[in-house]
């Protein structure tokens, strides 16, 4: 079994590889259709705990339309201050406990629902972090469960994904 794994890992490593040699500078993009067979992905949600799910991103229906999540549910957004297509984040130090980033370990990320372009882009420690049309994925730590959408427009810098990859730039109902 180990064996398979090890053979498996070094395989999907070869793909991650692969893949940035194409797209933009800095950003490994892939296809946003569903796939029934996708890797298994790992994604921190706030608080640090994992989730493992056929699926990096999905939809769901939130107080400020339907909205991009990962698999567990949890509401992911934009940092204005991120340039699209760069491959880094703006978002750094202690801006990153407050913001964590959506992560990956899929060799190649998956979605369901998602019409904008899915990507990566490698954090600071090696990391693969989800983008959304070539912009970065986070968390927000006041979210606790699925649905919250407490991070909408914090700072009037912080915004929920929509399906095709814009920034939601309303208020959630009841703000």
């Amino acid at each position: 079994m180990k064996k398979h794994l090890g053979t498996s890992l070094a395989a999907m490593a070869l793909m991650a590889a692969l893949a940035g040699c194409a797209g933009s500078p800095g950003t490994t993009t892939t296809s946003a259709a569903p796939s029934a067979t996708a890797p298994a992905a790992t994604s921190p949600a706030p608080g640090g705990t994992t989730a493992t799910a056929a699926v990096d991103l999905k939809t769901a229906p939130s107080s400020a339309g339907n909205i991009v999540v990962d698999a567990k549910g949890m509401s992911l957004y934009f940092f204005t201050k991120d340039v699209k297509d760069s491959g880094t984040s703006a978002c750094t130090d202690k801006c990153l406990i407050a913001w964590p980033p959506a992560l990956s370990t899929a060799a190649v990320p998956s979605a369901e629902g998602v019409t904008g372009t899915l990507g990566t882009i490698t954090t600071p420690a090696g990391a693969k972090q989800l983008t959304l049309n070539g912009l970065p994925l986070y968390y927000y730590e006041k979210d606790k469960k699925p649905g919250d959408v407490t991070g909408q427009g914090v700072g009037g810098v912080w915004y929920l994904a929509s399906p095709s990859g814009d920034m939601i730039r309303m208020a959630a109902s009841g703000y």
